[in-house]
This record gives C-alpha cells, structure tokens and sequence, in this order.
C-alpha cells in the first residue's frame, strides 16, 4: 500500500484523484481547507509550515507520491492571493517534502500546472522569474498589479517551469524521485465554474475552443495523474502532460 499526499484533496480533480487512489488500495493523506486528514491554508507561511508538520507526523516521515493539487481560479479578487497559492503554496510543499519521498522504493512527485500556462498571452512577463526567484514578498505586490486571469496563466507557468528546472536535478532525478506536471484545460469542477459564474471571465472560457468537444471532467485529469505516480511512468522526468481535449495543440500546434 502506498502512501501518498495530496493538497487540494476536497474538491474538483483532487477528490477525484483521491477516490481513484484509494479504489486502487494507497493511502491518501489529504491537505485542505476542509474535510481533510489535514486542515491548512497554503496562501501563507504558517499554513503551508503546518501541513508539512502534519503530513510528516501522519506518515510516519514516508511518503511514496505527492500531489499538489490545490489551488484557485482567476476569479479571486486579490491577485496576491492566486500567487500565493497557485505558485508559492505548490513549490513550498514539493521542497519540504522532497527528502520524506526518499524513503520510498519508487518515488513520485505530480504538479497541477495548466494550459492556461500555454495559450494565455498575458503568463509571460516579471512575474514569472520572480515566483522562481522565490520572492514571494515582490511576487505579491506585481500580482495585486494585474487582472487574474494572467496572475493565474503565470502562476501555472512558474509552477511547470520550477518542475521542469528541478525535475533533472540530483536532488530530484538523482535521488531517484521522479517529478512531472500535468497541464489541465477547462475540467468541470468549482473552480472552473467559479470562472463560468464571472461575468467577465464566464463568455471567453465558454467561447475558447476545445477541439474534443467539450469540457473535461476531475476523473480525466485524476487518471493522468495516477499513470504519473505509477511505475508505468517509470522514464517520466520533468514531463508536462497536457491534457485539454486538445485545446494547446490547437493553439500552438508547432511547439511541443
């Protein structure tokens, strides 16, 4: 039986995942504002300081898969606040977590980036570097700057960028740990119809085109993310999975 952390394990793709580890027989140790093994907030140092406490104390300091999963929509008002979660509650988990993977036979690490990372003009720019600088303090001030749907976008490409800087590193692939990304499109789940819901954000996700013909679901997403963590992904490292109905290679169908 495995053991696996997963943040963001309430809601959306990471109930889904949740639900599909444990039908398969692993041990979920979920972070979440609610209805978790762990109750933490990652939009602050104090928060993302105690899930790692507890996720320590509740797995015996082993852990065979980490998921960060948790995160929150353009939508949100305070640009600060996507960052914070989105990027620097993410990268924060993965570093203070790395070294209990070690303790695994097979170690697998997944992050929840986005092909708003991708498609979204405004992802590139300042912000970006900052978030990989790990200057949160500046990171926040820019974000309260700009509208959030590309705080948003740059968060997630940060976020695929740390995976694919840190994925070959010997503490990462040295050490035996693998660490990969999944880029999800437009999934039915509460933050995407927190976005559906925005007057202003609601008509472009609708309108953006999907060429499988629709908007995914948390099961989809889940199910890539489990091939991730398993031994099938085995040469998998800093790999960023897109999985959109289509939606990247739509848009950028000469760059992979």
């Amino acid at each position: 039986m495995r053991t696996i952390a997963v943040t963001g394990s309430a809601s959306g793709i990471g109930a889904a995942l949740r639900s599909q580890l444990e039908d398969e027989g692993d041990r979920v140790i979920g972070v979440d504002l609610r209805r978790a093994e762990v109750i933490a907030d990652l939009s602050n140092l104090e928060g993302r300081e105690t899930a790692v406490a507890e996720v320590l104390t509740a797995s015996g300091f082993r852990l065979d898969g980490l998921v960060v999963c948790a995160g929150v929509g353009p939508q949100v008002k305070s640009g600060a606040t996507i960052i914070s979660v989105n990027y620097f509650g993410a990268a924060t988990i993965l570093a203070a977590l790395r070294g209990v993977l070690l303790a695994s036979e097979d170690p697998a690490a997944v992050a929840v980036s986005s092909n708003a990372a991708t498609i979204s003009p405004g992802a590139e720019g300042p912000l970006v570097e900052t978030c990989l600088a790990g200057d949160e303090r500046e990171a926040r001030r820019l974000a309260d700057r700009m509208d959030g749907s590309s705080v948003y976008a740059a968060a997630k490409l940060a976020l695929a960028r740390y995976v694919r800087r840190h994925a070959p590193q010997p503490e990462w692939a040295g050490a035996g740990i693998r660490l990969n990304a999944v880029a999800p499109g437009a999934v039915a789940t509460p933050l995407l119809q927190g976005g559906l819901d925005d007057p202003k954000l609601g008509p472009a996700i609708r309108n953006f085109p999907i060429p499988l013909r629709g908007i995914g679901n948390p099961e989809q997403i889940a199910s890539a993310i489990a091939f991730l963590l398993s031994p099938a992904a085995s040469f998998c490292c800093g790999s960023i999975l897109f999985v959109d109905g289509g939606s990247d290679a739509l848009v950028r169908g000469d760059r992979y």
